[in-house]
């Protein structure tokens, strides 16, 4: 009976921690990027953002907002395959959506969205 009332003390005071731990973070709007597609976004995402010419005629064309770049950029997928990460002095990233593709050009201090590819 020892050991159960332990176990149940220590759970009820894991919840009550947890709890006060996201109240706080959730306060400090604190982002947990650790997956090789969050790093890579949010990389882009915080680089001052300039578009290509023709990423500025595809969005013309098509009456894109930024917003939704934006979106994309934040919630979308780096198909690593198409990208290339490693390239010097500026990488490339194939960013992917449902409706629309995005080739960022990143560099130290800006990403350039060169190429938009509508679905």
């Amino acid at each position: 009976m020892q050991l159960l009332k332990r176990v149940g003390f220590y759970m009820i005071g894991v919840a009550l921690g947890t709890l006060a731990v996201s109240f706080f973070w959730k306060n400090k709007k604190v982002t947990f990027d650790y997956g090789m597609d969050a790093r890579t976004l949010k990389s882009i995402r915080i680089k001052k953002r300039l578009f290509s010419e023709d990423a500025i005629k595809t969005i013309e064309l098509h009456k894109i907002d930024t917003a939704q770049i934006s979106y994309i950029l934040k919630k979308g997928d780096v198909n690593f395959g198409k990208s290339k990460p490693r390239l010097k002095p500026c990488a490339e990233y194939y960013v992917t959506s449902e409706k629309l593709d995005l080739y960022v050009i990143r560099c130290d201090s800006t990403a350039t969205i060169d190429k938009v590819y509508v679905k």
